[in-house]
């Protein structure tokens, strides 16, 4: 049997990073089986869809590196692959299901419907929900509400006895008795568009696909969806539901925590690499012990049965760390390509690069690949090279546990070691040896000295390495302004 797979997304929001790890989580399955990856376009929910939504997902896939193969753009023996074009078919086997004695229509109307849960709710029914007030209706009862102009939708008849059970690869089996099942849902709306639970069987079955990967969330919904295939006698996939995607406080992710969409990943300068990489292993691992993985690595080892059961932690300082490795791996034309739109947009460069800031760029590459975490980190790090802005806050020079006095002294004696040191060309661990002598003799720590030589060199205390910048900003300039900083203290 060949494998066949689906992501499913409704375009009503930018691809969230869960979102996104269903996706791949369902292309590397595929691909390791050598079986198909399907992209559907739910798109029936037309008040919150969006045009920008839908080119999100596009342009994130992209940006990954996966590749659909049927879907949208692409096409496929199953399509159309987007359920607003689909509406007709699904029309034909809600009325199926109707003639079949499986589903009925209900001409409720709204306000019936708001007066039933209110009575519902003020009475404390242990009933909620759809009372099945129109299951049995006459053809007279059924002709006077047509002739009354309600226009119907059409519910599944839910049996009232029995148990329903889905199995998953994951979670086992899951049990529920039909009468705690949604009372008979409906399947297709008054306007002729279907409920997600009648277009998503509908497209399951009619498209093949053999195993829905999804989120667990959608746990609860899986007995009726059971249901649905039952009804229509069709066979239904094999379900594995994917643990969540958590903050550290063990909370679904959202934007407490910070950010979730990936077009915000994208734009901070985290790598597809990076990103494809640690969100895998957010809920999966191969051996416990591997933690790098490339694309075409996870498309060869990824095993459905390594999913975890249990939710799985997003940690930001992680996917730092882990972007920061792959940026090691760059090369130094790689960097200036990665760092040049940041560059422009801060005005440091012209657009196009000249070559002057090709080569300006190239020189800098080398410090500033040992520490990016993220590609937007260039900006700052290098700012003291394009823009001088002098520290005149004398507290920012002064380390923990300095005064401004002690802080002056150590900024002159070290300053002296330094710029002896850079003159001569010793190597930056001689002036390190020094310094360090320094500070026993000064009975402080080294930072004590190094944090204001690093403050009036490149106006900040989070910088490139220390010899990178003198050597990038040139040893008439370095002495400029640590005389500059020197009087600050005088």
């Amino acid at each position: 049997m060949e494998v066949r797979v689906r992501y499913a997304p409704s375009p009503t929001g930018l691809q969230h990073i869960g979102g996104i790890r269903t996706a791949l989580y369902n292309y590397f399955f595929a691909r390791s089986q050598g079986g198909r990856f399907i992209l559907r376009i739910e798109d029936t929910d037309r008040e919150r869809y969006s045009d920008e939504s839908l080119q999100d997902l596009y342009d994130t896939l992209d940006w990954l590196g996966i590749k659909w193969d049927e879907g949208p753009v692409v096409g496929g023996p199953c399509g159309p692959y987007i359920q607003s074009e689909r509406l007709e078919l699904y029309q034909e086997y809600a009325k199926k299901l109707v003639e079949d004695g499986k589903a009925y229509y209900c001409y409720c109307t709204p306000e019936r419907l708001e007066a039933l849960r209110q009575e519902q709710v003020s009475s404390k029914s242990q009933y909620q929900g759809y009372d099945r007030h129109c299951a049995n209706l006459s053809e007279e009862e059924r002709r006077a509400a047509e002739e009354a102009g309600i226009k119907p939708v059409i519910r599944l008849k839910v049996p009232t006895e029995g148990k329903t059970t889905i199995h998953d690869v994951i979670m086992g089996d899951i049990t529920r008795r039909n009468k705690d099942v949604s009372p008979d849902p409906i399947l297709l709306k008054s306007d002729g568009y279907p409920t997600y639970h009648l277009a998503n069987v509908i497209d399951d079955h009619l498209m093949g696909i053999t195993h829905i990967m999804r989120a667990q969330e959608w746990i609860p919904s899986g007995p009726l969806h059971i249901l649905l295939y039952d009804a229509f006698g069709w066979e239904p996939p094999v379900y594995c539901h994917l643990p969540m995607v958590c903050g550290k406080d063990g909370q679904k992710l959202s934007k407490r925590h910070g950010d979730t969409a990936v077009r915000d990943f994208r734009a901070k300068g985290y790598l597809p690499e990076a990103i494809l990489n640690y969100v895998t292993l957010v809920g999966w691992s191969l051996d416990g012990q591997r933690e790098f993985f490339s694309r075409e690595d996870l498309e060869k080892c990824f095993v459905l049965e390594n999913i975890h059961k249990s939710s799985g932690t997003f940690d930001y300082k992680k996917l730092d760390w882990f972007n920061g490795q792959y940026i090691r791996q760059k090369s130094d034309d790689e960097i200036v390509s990665l760092i040049t739109p940041y560059m422009q947009e801060a005005g440091f460069v012209s657009s196009p690069l000249t070559d002057d800031d090709k080569a300006r760029l190239k020189r800098l590459a080398p410090a500033l690949r040992e520490r990016m975490k993220v590609l937007s980190d260039a900006v700052p790090l290098s700012r003291f090279l394009f823009v001088d802005e002098p520290v005149t806050d004398k507290s920012i020079y002064v380390a923990k546990g300095m005064d401004e006095e002690a802080t002056g002294k150590a900024l002159e004696r070290g300053a002296a070691i330094l710029m002896a040191n850079e003159e001569k060309g010793e190597p930056f661990t001689k002036t390190e040896d020094e310094v360090r002598a320094l500070a026993d003799e000064m009975g402080v720590k080294v930072n004590a000295i190094f944090q204001p030589l690093r403050v009036a060199i490149t106006n900040s205390t989070v910088s490139l390495p220390l010899h990178d910048s003198i050597a990038l900003l040139g040893l008439d300039e370095t002495r400029r302004r640590i005389d500059r900083a020197i009087a600050l203290f005088a």
